[in-house]
């Protein structure tokens, strides 16, 4: 029998490993996603087909607005940075950091996971190629995992909550590579900080070299769909 499991799915490349790990691993996937005031709705509909596609359970998309805060380029009128050196985007916390994202998400995933009687939570961060944001740290999930069994009566109860992080020590080329082979189409996904509305990608933000350096790296064809303007 399959156990529930929550992934938080926001359409891009690791989100969809993440899912597809958890489906291969014996978990009945609930995915969830959030409309929370960013750039642009592509990456929705990139994760109701990745949802779609790798057959998760049931497929959420909650509503909230970080607009309200600002403080990002993703949502707000700050410009998203284009063609910067991999020694740049090591150096400080970029822009494109959405203040307590992954802790508000993984708030509502918590919540769904209790409702759901789930002690399993799913999610795509990464130490490696992660572009310098805080929350997507191993020490910060271990904090959250703490925090979490502290503040739930499934936790108190002794039904240990997991954040379950598989990609956090995995390069991006080691993360094409595993979905590869679990059978993921990444032209379905979505990883542009300022896609088009039709989900092309610029080609030229932090999250887009990322991703073209890891299928180079792999030696494997870029299914990504470029906008004509990239890196200009």
């Amino acid at each position: 029998m399959t156990k529930p499991a929550v992934v938080l799915l926001s359409g891009g490349l690791d989100s969809a490993t993440v899912l597809a790990v958890a489906k291969t691993g014996g978990y009945e996937p609930h995915a969830l996603s959030f409309r929370y005031g960013q750039r642009h709705s592509a990456e929705i509909e990139a994760a109701e087909n990745v949802a779609r596609a790798l057959g998760a359970a049931e497929h959420k998309i909650a509503q909230i607005d970080l607009r309200l805060f600002g403080g990002s380029a993703l949502t707000d009128d700050i410009a998203v940075p284009k063609s910067r050196s991999e020694a740049e985007m090591g150096n400080d916390i970029p822009i494109t950091y959405v203040p307590a994202r992954n802790t508000i998400f993984l708030s509502f995933a918590l919540a769904w996971a209790e409702v759901l009687g789930s002690t399993d939570i799913f999610i795509g961060v990464n130490a490696l190629d992660y572009s310098g944001y805080p929350d997507c740290r191993p020490e910060y999930i271990r904090a959250y995992e703490n925090m979490a069994n502290l503040a739930t009566r499934a936790g108190v109860e002794g039904a240990r909550v997991h954040i379950h992080a598989p990609l956090m020590e995995l390069t991006k080329a080691q993360i094409i590579g595993l979905g590869s082979s679990l059978g993921i189409d990444y032209g379905l996904t979505v990883s542009c900080y300022e896609a088009s509305p039709s989900g092309e990608a610029c080609g030229c933000c932090d999250s887009c070299q990322l991703r073209e350096k890891g299928f180079s790296q792999l030696g494997i064809p870029d299914p990504t769909r470029y906008q004509a303007t990239r890196h200009k």
